[in-house]
């Protein structure tokens, strides 16, 4: 029997109800388990920070080599080059910490005969192998230079931290903000999840978290945190949704377990490999 207009169904105020507790218990439960598996990243990134030179650098090595051998997994398929891609990450990371941007371009040119010689040496040789091995070399090898670049740069290590913090910190921004606001879809087919409220929540926050920050640095001005946080607040989502574009196209939800159910080196550091490049180009452009 239909229900009569203007009156709702029998039980529905209270399922609703039950419904929107359940949401929350859920986004609750959600977010906890972020925070958790985030505590043993942070405790790393801290660390490897204030240790700085070497110990930077190998730590980027490490997180590196991850999320590359993630990404060839996606695209396993493929024949990616794998001996010749984890090289590249290394030696990008490695020509960073020992040399200038000139060293870091000059090892980016000298990877394609290393990868060329590489691929004759496999049994099933190919360009769409070689050109995927590329991809994962450049969007990931390259990030993690410039954040060596930028370990480097003067007051660089607070620099990245300010980063960091305007990076997850607007990150969790976008999602609370998302579930709580989020009625327009972003990205329906890169990215289903994503809402324009969710953006524009997530940047703001993204702004605001990277200037408080920066009120702990008395070397660093008001409108310079500003300036950099407007680069976070642009760069991580932008990163968020290349990453989500890859593992779609990949026909993929996560990249890995190594931070648990929420994935892996990829999913979490999607937003950074953006942000950590286009902080090392404003925060030096600010240095003059």
């Amino acid at each position: 029997m239909a229900t009569p207009r203007g009156r709702r169904p029998p039980g529905g105020r209270a399922q609703h109800r039950r419904s929107r507790r359940s949401e929350r218990r859920n986004t609750s439960s959600d977010l906890g388990a972020r925070v958790v598996a985030a505590i043993p990243a942070v405790a790393f990134a801290i660390t490897i920070i204030v240790a700085g030179g070497i110990w930077f650098a190998l730590g980027l090595i490490v997180l590196g080599i991850a999320a590359l051998g993630e990404f060839f997994r996606l695209y396993a398929d493929t024949e990616p080059v794998r001996l010749a891609g984890f090289v590249g990450v290394v030696a990008l990371i490695l020509a960073a910490h020992f040399g200038e941007d000139f060293h870091v371009l000059l090892t980016a040119v000298a990877l394609f005969p290393v990868l060329f010689a590489v691929t004759l040496a496999q049994r099933r040789a190919g360009t769409l192998g070689m050109a995927v091995t590329l991809f994962g070399v450049a969007w990931i090898g390259l990030a993690f230079a410039h954040a060596t670049l930028l370990r480097e740069l003067p007051h660089g290590a607070g620099i990245i931290v300010d980063i960091l913090v305007g990076t997850f910190i607007g990150d969790t921004g976008a999602y609370l903000g998302g579930r709580a606001f989020g009625q327009r879809r972003l990205a329906p087919s890169v990215s289903p999840n994503k809402t324009v409220e969710g953006l524009a929540i997530g940047m703001v926050t993204a702004v605001i978290a990277t200037w408080l920050a920066g009120t702990y640095q008395d070397w660093l001005s008001g409108t310079d945190a500003l300036l950099l946080g407007l680069g976070v607040a642009i760069a991580a989502p932008l990163g968020d949704l290349f990453e989500s574009f890859v593992k779609r196209d990949a026909g993929m939800k996560d990249t890995g377990r190594l931070f648990g159910a929420h994935g892996g080196a990829l999913d979490r550091l999607d937003a950074v490999l953006f942000t950590a490049v286009a902080g090392y180009y404003i925060w030096r452009a600010l240095l003059g």
